[in-house]
């Protein structure tokens, strides 16, 4: 009687067992589950992230390289001697995206006014050329001998106008007055013009005022230029200005009285006083000088065939220097 109970008690205690082993097999599977799951939706999540980082990347790197000139180092070009007076020189075949000539084009150097390229950039992205501006006392206090369009505080003028004066006669009274239309004040607009040729990859570049007078925190690099003025050519009105013979803009003064002045390029080839060589045509370019950038100069060529080219020489130690280096180079290089 005694074993019969036991053995009753036993076969309880083993099918007791069996029952917690069953729950904790299943309490096993569950959990295991519910890891794994959460498990595959954090690994997917990282997969995604990375695929989503990976291809952003890849898409920047590419956007860099997109329609671009690239090289890393020094190209020489048959035929054309090296200046070693100059800071630095380049021409870029844009149709073959090829870069046919280099000199030092990663070198930090002073840019004088071709620094308008980018306040050019920056207010036709962010402007409308429509708008009306009224000139400030901030726009109107230059010196004498630094280069203005002769606007007076209190005077409205369009903001395509001002272009106008900008890139042909590369006014600095226009590019403060640019600034603040845009921006609000210059500070806010170098912020935006570092921020913009950040996102061209023109990254040896710093920008401290929208002119290029001389400033020691204010660079770029001549390959940088290349890339800010490429960037802008893609504007038609970028270029419908840039290639204009001189420009007539419309103002109302103060007291309300409407006239016009007319601006011509500081641009040699435009002028007559520099002659571009047989088969090649300059549609338009800007200058930029000043004592420690020396003559500057960068243009929008074609050769006979309308084929575009990008030109650059920064640092001649003359206007006559500057002209010189630059039309052998476009005839080494296009003719």
């Amino acid at each position: 009687m005694r074993y019969t109970k036991v053995n009753k008690r036993f076969r309880k205690l083993k099918k007791f067992r069996k029952v917690i082993l069953i729950l904790g097999i299943l309490f096993i599977i569950v959990i295991g589950a519910f890891l794994f799951k959460e498990y595959s939706a954090s690994n997917l999540y990282l997969i995604e992230y990375e695929e989503e980082t990976y291809q952003r990347s890849l898409y920047k790197g590419d956007l860099y390289a997109q329609n671009l000139c690239v090289t890393n180092t020094d190209v020489p070009l048959n035929g054309f001697d090296k200046d070693e007076t100059l800071h630095a020189a380049g021409l870029f075949d844009i149709k073959h995206e090829k870069v046919l000539y280099a000199d030092r084009l990663f070198e930090r150097i002073y840019p004088a006014s071709t620094t308008k390229v980018m306040t050019a950039y920056v207010a036709i992205k962010y402007g409308n050329l429509d708008d009306i501006v009224t000139v400030s006392e901030r726009a109107t206090n230059f010196a004498w001998d630094e280069q203005v369009c002769g606007l007076q505080a209190g005077e409205q003028i369009s903001l395509r106008d001002l272009l106008g004066g900008l890139l042909l006669y590369s006014g600095n009274d226009t590019a403060i007055a640019i600034a603040e239309h845009i921006s609000g004040s210059v500070e806010a607009f170098v912020d935006v013009m570092n921020e913009e040729a950040r996102l061209l990859g023109a990254t040896g570049s710093h920008f401290v005022n929208p002119h290029g007078l001389h400033d020691l925190e204010h660079y770029m690099t001549a390959y940088d230029l290349y890339l800010i003025f490429n960037a802008a050519l893609r504007e038609q009105s970028f270029v419908d200005i840039l290639s204009m013979p001189s420009y007539t803009a419309t103002l109302i003064s103060s007291t309300g009285v409407t006239y016009t002045t007319t601006w011509y390029p500081t641009n040699y080839y435009a002028t007559g006083n520099a002659q571009a060589p047989e088969g090649v045509r300059v549609i338009g370019g800007k200058t930029g000088t000043t004592d420690e950038a020396g003559s500057c100069l960068i243009l929008y060529n074609q050769d006979l065939e309308n084929n575009p080219y990008i030109s650059v020489v920064m640092g001649g130690s003359t206007k006559g220097v500057l002209y010189e280096n630059m039309t052998r180079l476009l005839g080494m290089g296009i003719s």
